[in-house]
């Protein structure tokens, strides 16, 4: 078992046996419950070296830490491979109590497991070696326009909505002053947004970052759509939107860029990889699903309150693959923390 899963399983057996705020310690579970007896096949324990509780400890698991501190004759005195078969007891022990108290049932757990299978069953089979070129520059030129930096302008926003007793003709009546005075000292569009901009980037002195054309969460269309039909520096009329009454400038504007194939090899490759984990995903839960007895109870599904629960991590954060391997938390039905099998060199540019 990885050094790391075993560090989840103790942190998860203590945090078990810690009583909540509020509750009263309660007593350790009985000595004599014995965890149940699942022995793996003999291709995942190897040769056997140890047993715990009629667990196995095999060579798969002693290998590769007695490979970490043999010395440069390649071997081992008896001494050292007694502490190696002394840390796997200790990792065994914890493994052992894990599932007698049932984590295996966790569903942090579970999800650790369903990733240990994909990456077995499923992504595995994906190698970078066996992606042609030609079926790279094919995606390319398939899916052009995802590998194009569209065109982006630096947004400078001031909203203005009536105050107090304010009619609506005297908030654009006052727009169109504020306006006057941006026009006279543009310079200033900061210092000014922070004086009168009653919308979420006053502070920022209106300043909603570079925006595409397709538009910024939260942000009227209407505004995006103005900023484009002006040129750089230019300062917007007076215009209304659900919000209120809007001036918008444009600070700086950044041109569409087209790549070339060899740019965005790796790009395409990262791409191409993702499409096929997400095929052979579908595949694969599809065959298990037609073998299954599925059945939702939709009546009880509707009627649950759904509890604000605390959410807790089973280990440290995902790592994110730099070299192709996707990121499987955004593919389907997918969990944090995994990382497919195969091949993971390629060329990145």
């Amino acid at each position: 078992m990885p050094r790391t899963a075993v560090f989840i399983l103790a942190c998860l057996l203590a945090a078990c046996s810690s009583p909540e705020d509020g509750d009263s310690p309660s007593a350790p579970a009985a000595a004599s419950a014995e965890a149940p007896l699942r022995l793996p096949s003999k291709a995942m324990i190897g040769t056997t070296l140890a047993t715990v509780s009629g667990h196995p400890i095999g060579s798969r698991e002693f290998d590769p830490q007695a490979v970490r501190r043999a010395g440069p004759a390649g071997d081992l005195p008896m001494e050292v491979r007694m502490e190696v078969i002394d840390d796997l007891v200790d990792e065994k022990l914890l493994y052992i109590e894990a599932l007698r108290r049932s984590m295996d049932l966790d569903p942090k757990i579970q999800k650790m497991m369903v990733n240990t299978l994909l990456k077995e069953e499923v992504y595995s089979s994906v190698r970078t070696s066996d992606i042609t070129e030609d079926e790279l520059r094919g995606y390319f030129e398939e899916h052009k326009d995802e590998f194009v930096v569209p065109e982006k302008l630096q947004i400078k926003r001031i909203l203005i909505k009536p105050k107090g007793d304010e009619t609506p003709d005297q908030a654009i009546a006052r727009a169109n002053e504020i306006r006057a005075e941006v026009v006279a000292r543009s310079d200033d569009f900061k210092a000014l947004a922070q004086q009168h901009s009653q919308g979420p980037f006053a502070r920022r002195g209106g300043d909603m970052g570079f925006v595409t054309l397709e538009g910024k969460p939260g942000v009227d269309p209407a505004v995006v759509e103005k900023a484009f039909a002006i040129g750089r520096g230019d300062v917007s009329d007076v215009f209304e939107t659900r919000d209120g009454w809007n001036i918008v400038q444009v600070a700086s504007r950044r041109d569409k860029v087209e790549r070339s194939f060899e740019q965005m090899r790796g790009s395409v490759l990262r791409k191409v990889k993702s499409e096929k984990y997400r095929t052979l995903y579908e595949a694969y839960v599809a065959g298990l699903k037609a073998k299954a007895d599925i059945r939702v109870d939709r009546a009880r599904l509707e009627r649950h309150k759904i509890d604000a629960v605390r959410q807790v991590s089973p280990g440290a954060s995902p790592t994110v693959d730099s070299k192709g391997e996707p990121m499987l938390d955004k593919l389907p039905g997918l969990v944090e923390g995994a990382a497919p099998g195969g091949d993971s060199s390629e060329d990145e540019n």
